[in-house]
């Protein structure tokens, strides 16, 4: 057994001082706080709390940024669904590196994408953004390398 194992869990569920370490944490990335100091009264948290936390507490998309990532799609057999999930990959700068489609079996096919993420911003956002395109039924993040 690892000896400080990893676990991934909704957002929902995390302490409020955990959240609010990833909002001091962003606000501090993009530029919308000066300082710590700046951010912590932003958030409404402590800055001994904050440095408690910042190096273990981190979203999602930042630990596959740089990743290989496998993406499971189902999609119904309809023209230009598949071309709208590599377009939506491409435009968020996903490196697509492997494809892998079942034949469709009554109106559904699984597709499995492989792709390199160091140039993208935010895997959850892809990942939102391909559960809305007409004809995806199902997305799932399968794993990381």
């Amino acid at each position: 057994m690892l000896e400080d194992p990893y676990y991934l869990i909704r957002g929902s569920h995390l302490p409020e001082v955990m959240k609010k370490t990833v909002q001091v944490t962003e606000l501090l990335q993009f530029g919308k706080a000066t300082n710590v100091q700046d951010a912590v009264r932003q958030v409404g948290m402590s800055r001994s709390a904050y440095y408690k936390y910042r190096d273990v507490v981190k979203p999602f998309y930042s630990a596959v940024q740089g990743q290989i990532v496998t993406i499971a799609l189902t999609l119904r057999h309809v023209p230009g669904v598949l071309s709208e999930v590599l377009n939506t990959l491409f435009y968020n700068k996903a490196n697509i590196l492997t494809i892998d489609q079942s034949l469709p079996l009554q109106d559904v096919a699984t597709v499995v994408v492989s792709i390199e993420t160091r140039d993208m911003s935010n895997i959850d956002d892809v990942l939102d953004l391909l559960q809305e395109i007409d004809g995806v039924m199902q997305v799932k993040f399968v794993g990381q390398s």
